[in-house]
């Protein structure tokens, strides 16, 4: 897999079904990388995005 994904990589690497996912957590700040027309999302961006977003659960008792 590279580096840089498309929307339709990054979907699939996050586990998404739909671009509306995907764009919430853009607007969340999940980092894009534009060139020209194309737009794409560094994997290293997801991971760290998704680990700053990591919570635990908790059982209340």
């Amino acid at each position: 897999m590279t580096e840089y994904l498309s929307y339709k990589e990054a979907m699939q690497y996050m586990g998404f079904k739909t671009q509306d996912t995907l764009r919430t957590y853009i607007k969340q700040g999940l980092p894009t990388v534009k060139v020209g027309k194309s737009k794409r999302i560094s994997k290293s961006a997801i991971d760290k995005f998704m680990q700053d977003h990591t919570v635990v659960a908790t059982q209340d008792k």
